[in-house]
């Protein structure tokens, strides 16, 4: 399951940044700590709440926009595209970290047995009923948006127009469900914060997806 994504992956998008290299960066151990854990909120949001539901299955559907993010990288040398793909990459990482404190601070677990989508209102999300399969069982039934294993693995084959533009149809169809995803946490989460963030990624997200859909035009798959 993709909730393993977390806070150390960051230094990892970073060395990425580097266009002088053509080797994928590698791991390196943090050299200095995290730091203790965010300190508890007075009456934070329950284990079956929206905003907890929110933070934990924003964090595995933001975690794949990344990893597809990362992927293009190496598939193709349109800047236009690998602009894209770090400013996706970088933003949700950043987004992951925030909700895994927002997880901690409210003294919950980054990850839950409670079926993923359950906390979304059934039918606000197109093609899905809004009540998951259990958690743990995600690595056999996407979120709605995600990408199957058969399509990364086919993307990864790719190269340049080609790994384009499946990059952005992949990426399209994944942020349309994490917009909807987010209207959700906008209306409905109980915490300032969430609906904040929530607020940040649809608008952040649906203008990446017009973009999308010109980058799509402009190579003659629109």
């Amino acid at each position: 399951m993709i909730v393993a994504t977390g806070l150390l992956a960051v230094p990892a998008l970073a060395a990425c940044s580097s266009d002088d290299s053509n080797k994928p960066a590698t791991a390196t151990t943090p050299t200095r700590s995290l730091g203790p854990a965010p300190a508890a909120v007075p009456n934070p949001p329950a284990d079956d709440s929206v905003d907890a539901g929110f933070a934990r299955d924003m964090r595995t559907h933001h975690a794949q926009a990344v990893q597809m993010a990362m992927m293009i990288r190496d598939l193709t040398q349109d800047d236009a595209t690998r602009k894209l793909a770090y400013d996706i990459a970088l933003t949700q990482q950043e987004q992951i970290g925030r909700m895994a404190s927002w997880l901690q601070m409210w003294g919950l677990t980054l990850g839950s047995t409670r079926p993923v989508m359950q906390w979304m209102t059934p039918g606000s999300m197109p093609n899905h009923s809004g009540h998951g399969t259990p958690a743990a069982g995600a690595d056999t039934q996407l979120m709605p948006g995600m990408a199957t294993q058969a399509q990364l693995d086919r993307l990864a084959t790719l190269h340049g127009k080609d790994a384009e533009v499946m990059f952005l149809q992949l990426m399209i169809a994944h942020h349309e469900a994490g917009v909807a995803m987010a209207r959700e946490g906008q209306t409905r989460a109980q915490v300032q914060q969430v609906r904040d963030l929530a607020n940040t990624m649809v608008m952040g997200q649906s203008s990446e997806i017009d973009l999308m859909r010109s980058m799509l035009t402009e190579r003659g798959a629109g």
